[in-house]
């Protein structure tokens, strides 16, 4: 495929982005100047990747030439390059093909993860607790901050419902296929005759919404303050902290006690309702204009079965790519990552399949 027409469409978009830029006005609507920074960096790395791919391939080329020459130790050293500089230009090619891929909007967000108790009882509150410290432990190891943001404990140390956010470079695109249904299959600690049980926990990972992408109209919200419940005599139950929020339109609700700051608590419910209402928006457009798509990993709903985690077997195996790795007890430690890295592969290749087939 010929790219220089493409290049240089590039190259005249580029400089239409910079003069857009360069006017103060953009700036007075916060949504078209996010748009406008976001795509001006996507067309500046674009055309600085197609100038090292080109200078590579040039490179090969006269490489090749003087590996042809008559000079004996010219010819040498330029054949001692060819292997490098071939592995190199692949690499920028791939990089180039990716590079035209449309951009997901949400890929640079940060990201809000809700994890809630599925089959299973008490058993599947433990294993709830569990998926809630290995992304806290991954989180850590990547240089990620997390914050908390709602949680209800159970007995026995498990936890009902947890809801946290996670901050830094490319959060959603990193985490967001760990969407789905989690199961278990490992011997509780309360099993006396040893056999192995089954049980589940859902996870749900929602881009963070934007002012710009949901307009929170205060006729729209029903917000009550109560006291806030828990364990314990003092502290955060003494207080009327709770907030709950109703987005009247929809009847989503959303309630937060954690913290012992009012505010604070209505700034995380609001987030909240933010991240989920910006789904629902983003399910529906996608009914509308993907129903034809069936992407290789899957759609990432709540209701699908993702991943088993087989504590007997030290196995971990993720149905959508066909994936199992004996590491279990590294990856709840937080040693997540082979399984992230291999997921966006997969749609990655997905992605490109599609892009070749359409084009």
């Amino acid at each position: 495929m010929d790219f220089k027409s493409l290049i240089e469409r590039k190259r005249e978009r580029f400089a239409e982005l910079e003069r857009e830029i360069a006017d103060p006005a953009l700036f007075e609507n916060r949504k078209r100047a996010s748009e406008i920074m976001r795509e001006h960096s996507a067309v500046k790395q674009m055309l600085a990747l197609w100038s090292e791919l080109d200078a590579t391939r040039q490179q090969l080329e006269d490489n090749r030439e003087l590996a042809a020459a008559d000079e004996a130790e010219m010819a040498q050293l330029a054949r001692e390059e060819i292997p490098e500089l071939e592995k190199r230009l692949a690499t920028l090619e791939r990089d180039f093909q990716i590079a035209l891929l449309p951009p997901d909007e949400n890929e640079n967000r940060d990201a809000i993860i809700e994890i809630r108790a599925g089959t299973g009882g008490s058993e599947a509150a433990i294993f709830a607790a569990d998926l809630y410290r290995m992304y806290n432990r991954y989180a850590e190891s990547a240089g990620l901050k997390m914050e908390d943001l709602e949680s209800s404990p159970s007995e026995l140390g498990g936890l009902r419902e947890a809801i946290f956010k996670v901050s830094g470079e490319n959060v959603f695109r990193k985490l967001r296929f760990e969407s789905g249904v989690h199961r278990v299959q490992r011997v509780p600690a309360t099993e006396a005759q040893g056999r192995i049980h089954t049980s589940t926990a859902t996870v749900a990972v929602l881009p963070e919404a934007e002012d710009v992408d949901i307009d929170l109209k205060p006729e729209d919200l029903r917000i009550e303050v109560c006291r806030s419940g828990g364990p314990g005599g003092q502290g955060v139950n003494t207080t009327d902290s709770a907030v709950q929020i109703m987005h009247i339109p929809t009847g989503r609700i959303v309630r937060c006690q954690d913290g012992r700051s009012q505010q604070k608590n209505k700034e995380k419910a609001l987030s909240i309702m933010r991240a989920r209402l910006l789904e629902d928006k983003q399910r529906e457009e996608e009914a509308k204009y993907s129903a034809h798509r069936k992407n290789q990993i899957g759609s990432g709903g709540r209701e699908e079965k993702v991943r088993t985690y087989n504590f007997p077997q030290n196995r971990i195996t993720d149905h959508r790519i066909g994936l199992t790795l004996y590491n279990l007890d590294r990856v709840m430690e937080g040693d997540v990552g082979e399984m992230i890295d291999a997921l966006q592969a997969a749609d990655l290749q997905e992605r490109l399949k599609e892009s070749t087939l359409t084009a």
